[in-house]
C-alpha cells in the first residue's frame, strides 16, 4: 500500500467516525430512554451497529460502483461512486440486517456480555425501532457524502472543461497569426505603398478585418456564417496578394443559411493548409471552393482544393496540427453531434475535400 492509499483510507476512516460518534450518541441516548437501558452499554452497541451499518453501505457503494465501472458504464454519478438507489436501496437493507448482527456481535465482545436485542430475539419493537433508527442515520450520512462527492466531481469536471476551451483558444489565436504570414503580408504591404497605393488600401483594409476577427474568435462563442466566409475571404485575399493568379476561389453560399451561428474561424485552418500543403507545391497553383449546406437537421460546411492529393501530401507536411484543432474544437463545443471528415475528391479534378457536419438545432455557446 503506497502513501497515498494509505491517507485516502485514513481520511475515510475520519470521515466515517466523524458521523458515526454523533449519530452513535443521538441513538444511544434515544434508545436508553425508550426502554430504560444503561446508556454506556446502549452506546457501546450504538457504535458498533451504526458503525458496521456504515461499513458495509459505504463498501457496497464503492464496490458496486467500481463494478459498474469496469461493465463500460460512465456518469458523473459513478465518478462519484454512486450507483443509483436502484442498487443501493437492497443493498443499504441488507447492510442494515448484517451490520446490526455483527455490530452487535462485536458490542458482546467489547462489554463481555449477551446481546440486548437479538435479531431473531422476541422484542420486535425494539428491533424494528434500532434498525430504523440506524439505517436512517447512515443513509442521511451516506446521501450527504455522496451528494458531496458528486458536487467535487462535477466542479473538477467544470474546472477541466474550462482549461481545455482556454487551451483550444489559445491555439486557436497562436495558429490564426502565424507570423509568417504577418510579415509576408507587411512586405506585400510596403511594396504596394509605393506602386499601387489603393490596392494597398484595399489590402490592408482586408489585413484589419482579418486580425479583428482573430482577436474576437478567442473571445467569442460564435458568429454568423457569413462572417464566417466574409473572414475566410479577407484571408485569401491575402493570399492571392502572395499566389497572384496561382490561386482561385469559388464560394457558395445560400441565403437561408447565411444567418446560421457556427463557431468563429472554424475553418480557418482548414483552408490554411489547402494553400500551404495543396496548392504552394503545384507550379500552376490550383482553386479552393468553399461551400455550405443543408442536410436535415445538420449544416454541412465543405472546403475542397484542387491541390496534390492526400496520396502526395508528405508525411512531414504538418498537415495534423490544424485538423486536431477542429476535431478538438468540434468535440468540445458539439460532442459526438459533430464531425469532420477528410477525403480525396471524387469529381475528376483531384485534389482533396473537407466536410463538417454541425447539427442545427443548438448552436455554441
Amino acid at each position: 500500500m503506497d502513501l497515498i492509499d494509505g491517507r485516502r483510507i485514513l481520511l475515510w476512516l475520519w470521515r466515517e467516525l466523524r458521523v458515526g460518534v454523533p449519530i452513535g450518541l443521538i441513538a444511544a441516548t434515544f434508545i436508553s430512554v425508550m426502554f430504560d437501558d444503561p446508556f454506556v452499554r446502549t452506546l457501546v452497541y450504538s457504535w458498533c451497529i451504526g458503525l458496521s451499518i456504515q461499513l458495509l453501505i459505504e463498501a457496497g457503494r464503492y464496490g458496486l460502483a467500481a463494478w459498474m465501472r469496469r461493465h463500460g458504464r460512465d456518469s458523473a454519478a459513478l465518478r462519484a461512486n454512486w450507483p443509483g438507489w436502484t442498487w443501493m436501496l437492497p443493498w443499504c437493507i441488507g447492510a442494515a440486517v448484517l451490520g446490526y448482527y455483527g455490530g452487535s456481535l462485536l458490542a458482546d465482545a467489547i462489554t463481555g456480555g449477551a446481546r440486548t436485542h437479538s435479531p431473531f430475539g422476541n422484542n420486535l419493537r425494539a428491533l424494528s425501532l434500532i434498525l430504523m433508527v440506524s439505517l436512517g442515520f447512515t443513509l442521511a450520512a451516506v446521501w450527504f457524502f455522496y451528494s458531496r462527492s458528486r458536487m467535487l466531481t462535477l466542479q473538477t469536471m467544470t474546472e477541466a472543461a474550462e482549461r481545455s476551451a482556454a487551451e483550444l483558444q489559445l491555439k486557436l489565436l497562436q495558429s490564426q497569426l502565424e507570423p509568417h504570414m504577418l510579415f509576408n503580408t507587411l512586405a506585400n504591404l510596403r511594396v504596394l505603398i509605393g506602386t499601387d497605393p489603393p490596392r494597398a488600401q484595399a489590402m490592408l483594409d482586408r489585413l484589419i478585418g482579418f486580425l479583428r476577427a482573430t482577436l474576437a474568435a478567442s473571445r467569442s462563442g460564435s458568429h454568423a456564417l457569413a462572417d464566417e466566409f466574409e473572414r475566410l475571404g479577407d484571408y485569401l485575399a491575402l493570399m492571392a496578394v502572395r499566389m497572384g493568379p496561382r490561386l482561385a476561389v469559388r464560394v457558395h453560399l445560400p441565403d437561408e443559411l447565411r444567418a446560421l451561428p457556427v463557431p468563429p474561424l472554424l475553418l480557418q485552418p482548414l483552408v490554411e493548409n489547402c494553400i500551404q500543403h495543396a496548392l504552394e507545391p503545384q507550379v500552376q497553383g490550383g482553386r479552393i471552393d468553399l461551400s455550405a449546406t443543408r442536410d436535415g437537421d445538420m449544416l454541412l460546411l465543405r472546403v475542397r482544393d484542387t491541390g496534390i492529393g492526400l496520396a502526395n501530401v508528405p508525411a512531414s507536411g504538418g498537415t495534423r496540427f490544424g485538423l486536431r484543432q477542429v476535431r478538438e474544437r468540434l468535440a468540445a463545443l458539439y460532442g459526438g453531434r459533430a464531425s469532420l471528415t477528410l477525403e480525396e475528391a471524387s469529381d475528376g479534378e483531384g485534389g482533396t475535400l473537407a466536410t463538417v457536419r454541425l447539427p442545427l438545432q443548438q448552436s455554441p455557446s
